[in-house]
């Protein structure tokens, strides 16, 4: 372990340390990877193409680079609200949810050593749930009844499905 690795702080993600395989460069890879799916997904692709025009779509991938970079590494480079996009959604509801943690996993699952990819899954899972009932109480509905997906019911991810 060289100076500058022992100074380097640990960074903890949801109670895990965090895997030092994982830096900018895998989450460029998670990222990128990931909304090449989105865009040729039945489900979310026309939600997602419809709402971010082709020109639109590299700054919108460094925006998404920056948002996990700071989740996922602390970083201070994201400064947007990713929900209020989201709550613009009309008809958004748990199935596409569903689909977005269904692609992701399999995003991470191929992109990342399985520590990192369960970093990335927890941090997901979370934020699924946290825009879940957001969604829910924007539309004036009971959030009581919004549980929180489980990794184990999602399915496989094959474009099949």
């Amino acid at each position: 372990m060289n100076g500058e690795q022992r100074n380097k702080p640990t960074i903890v993600v949801e109670g895990m340390p965090l895997s030092s395989e994982l830096d900018e460069a895998m989450i460029h890879r998670v990222v990128h990877g990931f909304y090449e799916e989105i865009r040729r997904d039945q489900l979310l692709g026309p939600i997602f193409n419809a709402e971010i025009p082709p020109e639109a779509w590299p700054r919108h991938l460094a925006k998404m680079c920056d948002f996990w970079s700071a989740t996922m590494l602390r970083t201070s480079r994201y400064d947007g609200r990713p929900l209020p996009p989201h709550l613009a959604i009309p008809g958004l509801c748990e199935a596409h949810f569903r689909r977005w943690l269904t692609l992701f996993r399999a995003t991470v699952k191929r992109v990342c050593p399985p520590e990192a990819a369960a970093l990335f899954m927890a941090r997901a899972l979370r934020i699924a749930h946290s825009f879940r009932l957001a969604v829910a109480f924007n539309r004036g509905e009971e959030t009581i009844h919004v549980k929180p997906i489980l990794e184990e019911s999602l399915c496989s991810g094959r474009a099949s499905e």
